[in-house]
């Protein structure tokens, strides 16, 4: 069994105690698709229902820590004391369209010693399947007990890359053409997941070889990064550089793959 800090097991559980009605309400919401109306309220239920009980979990745990939430927005804690990162459900659409692939993410953002905020530590849930994906600075990612790496692979033509499209009211269509133009034709091929926070688990996995996608918010991509980091891998926002969270810009690749795709998705944009 491997161990891990006392705040992993406080995510875990918030997670943990939120699944059984996420998974409930996604049995529920299939059987909705066949109405007039349709699930979309419902779905905005089941997000709310599972941000309550991640957040009041947390908040029991560390009574003093802000939080930061999709739903809910900030919750005002003691500044000098590090903040929660929450998205109760990453992948609203697919469990709207009965689609088996969403997941909760939360992260703690400390400060570093020069007061830089920095995330330490990452929890990606897919109720669905029962992974559990964590991670904590400097001891590395793991899918429950099982250490992660990063994939190997070293070639374009090899690869497999996760993406994210822009859809209505979010993101910029022409921007996301130059790049797919740009990186498509030169990888084994391209995937549309829907959920961010798992295609970065997926990466740091090494199920995915590479992500890449902009406009995100910071709950979608806190535990994403420490994750990929965590298991070896680098990501940057689009110019290579460690302003992601600012910028709203990510691309997620093992050391080799990123240098190249780094290139490519530079040069498109040119």
């Amino acid at each position: 069994m491997v161990s891990h800090s006392g705040l992993i097991t406080v995510m875990t559980r918030a997670a943990r105690k939120a699944a059984p009605r996420l998974r409930r309400d996604f049995g529920e919401v299939e059987q909705l698709q066949v109405s007039k109306k349709g699930p979309a309220d419902f779905v905005s239920m089941a997000d709310k229902r599972a941000e309550q009980t991640v957040i009041e979990e947390l908040r029991n745990a560390r009574p003093d820590w802000a939080i930061v939430s999709e739903e809910a927005g900030v919750i005002e804690g003691n500044p000098d004391k590090p903040r929660w990162i929450v998205d109760p459900l990453d992948g609203t659409s697919n469990f709207l369209h009965g689609i088996p692939h969403f997941a909760i993410s939360i992260a703690v953002e400390d400060k570093k010693p020069n007061g830089d905020p920095e995330i330490t530590h990452a929890l990606t849930y897919q109720p669905i399947t029962d992974e559990s994906f964590w991670a904590e600075k400097g001891r590395g990612a793991w899918l429950h007990d099982r250490r992660l790496r990063v994939s190997a692979r070293r070639h374009l033509d090899e690869a497999l890359i996760g993406t994210g499209m822009p859809h209505f009211g979010r993101g910029n269509v022409s921007t996301w053409a130059r790049i797919y133009g740009a990186i498509g034709p030169e990888v084994s091929g391209v995937r549309r997941m829907g959920a961010a926070t798992l295609d970065f688990a997926w990466v740091a996995a090494g199920r995915l070889d590479a992500f890449w996608e902009d406009d995100l918010d910071i709950w979608d991509t806190a535990a994403g990064t420490l994750l990929v980091r965590e298991a070896g891998g680098f990501v940057s926002d689009y110019r290579g550089q460690d302003r992601m969270f600012d910028r709203r810009e990510y691309l997620a690749a093992n050391s080799e793959l990123h240098s190249k795709l780094h290139k490519l998705l530079a040069g498109s944009l040119r």
